[in-house]
């Protein structure tokens, strides 16, 4: 049954058919492809280095080209110049403070102090940028700032003396600076702006140190004993004004007391006048009262002088006469009296 089958023919038949195919030669990378690859990277990476470069904040972008200064500048941000035939460098056209060190310097008696620092705050103008740079160079400031403050210093101690350098012009010394440093850029290089000059204190000979410090302890001894003298002679002005206000006060109070005093003098003649005033009308009252009384009782009087009444008077008071006369000229008396009387009344009738 199996020999009728022939199974097993097939299955070889099967076997060689399915046999792997033959082997191929290996693959070599191409040269070419890689040594492209690489040139590729590095163009880029030089492209990178020397052509994109980026412009601060605050700064513009010159440029030469084979040392030609190109007529143009750049913004801030990223910008691309030629790889290798350009030259880049960043101006700075805002403010910025250039400090220039240990400046030498010899006075007029050729003593010799030095500097310690020069604050210079100047600024470069967008619209020069390119003439300053094409005349001056980038390191414009050299010429302009650091060496200028160098001559500048020069001349002026040259023409002074270490007690106006020192004490006397010290305060004056940073504006004079300024202006001659204005001057000279506004002559020969106009746009650039000084906004300040500071110049710190000079650093004197020690044997010079020590003196000044002997002569400022002595004017501190003289300014002690001035203001001492101003204190006191202020405290004697005090008190002299202080003396002077309280004898006006006196015065013052003394002429109240006096003028008081005189009010009441004078109010008391003004009650003494009332009163004399009151008493001579009260007696000018009696008296017209008492003439009125007597006028009017001799009226009266007047109206009686009748022979009847003095006849009865007469006759009354020899009747209240308690006295007795006696004698041989009584009765002859007594007739002249009552002869006398009509001759009186007719008297004072009249």
């Amino acid at each position: 049954m199996s020999a009728s089958n022939s199974g097993p023919v097939p299955q070889l038949h099967f076997a060689r058919s399915a046999a792997p195919p033959p082997p191929q030669p290996p693959r070599v990378p191409s040269f070419r492809v890689s040594l492209s690859l690489v040139a590729g990277g590095i163009f880029i990476a030089l492209f990178l280095k020397y052509a994109l470069h980026s412009v601060p904040e605050g700064h513009v972008g010159v440029y030469w080209r084979g040392g030609k200064l190109l007529p143009h500048i750049t913004e801030p941000g990223m910008r691309l110049k030629l790889p290798i035939l350009d030259v880049y460098a960043p101006i700075q056209v805002t403010l910025q403070t250039d400090k220039v060190v240990d400046i030498p310097c010899g006075t007029k008696a050729r003593t010799m102090i030095h500097f310690g620092k020069v604050e210079v705050v100047n600024r470069l103008q967008k619209a020069h940028v390119q003439s300053i740079i094409k005349d001056f160079g980038p390191e414009y400031d050299k010429l302009w700032i650091f060496s200028k403050i160098h001559h500048e210093m020069n001349q002026l101690c040259s023409k002074s003396t270490l007690q106006d350098i020192y004490v006397d012009k010290f305060d004056q010394i940073d504006e004079i600076l300024k202006e001659a440093l204005q001057a000279d850029c506004t002559k020969y290089a106009p746009g650039i702006d000084i906004i300040s000059v500071r110049v710190t204190k000079p650093r004197l000979p020690a044997a010079i140190v020590a003196n000044y410090e002997a002569m400022e302890a002595e004017r501190t001894r003289v300014n002690v004993a001035r203001e001492r003298a101003v204190v006191v002679h202020q405290e004697a002005q005090t008190e002299h004004k202080r003396a002077v206000m309280m004898a006006e006060k006196e015065a013052e109070t003394s002429r109240i007391r006096m003028q008081q005093l005189l009010q009441e003098r004078e109010a008391e003649q003004q009650r003494d006048m009332i009163q004399n005033e009151m008493y001579l009308g009260k007696q000018k009252a009696f008296a017209d009262a008492e003439h009125y009384r007597v006028t009017r009782e001799a009226e009266a009087n007047k109206q009686k002088l009748t022979p009847e009444f003095l006849q009865m008077s007469f006759m009354t008071a020899i009747s209240n006469n308690t006295k007795m006369y006696f004698g041989d000229k009584l009765p002859a008396m007594l007739l002249e009296l009552h002869q006398i009387l009509p001759a009186l009344q007719g008297q004072l009738q009249l």
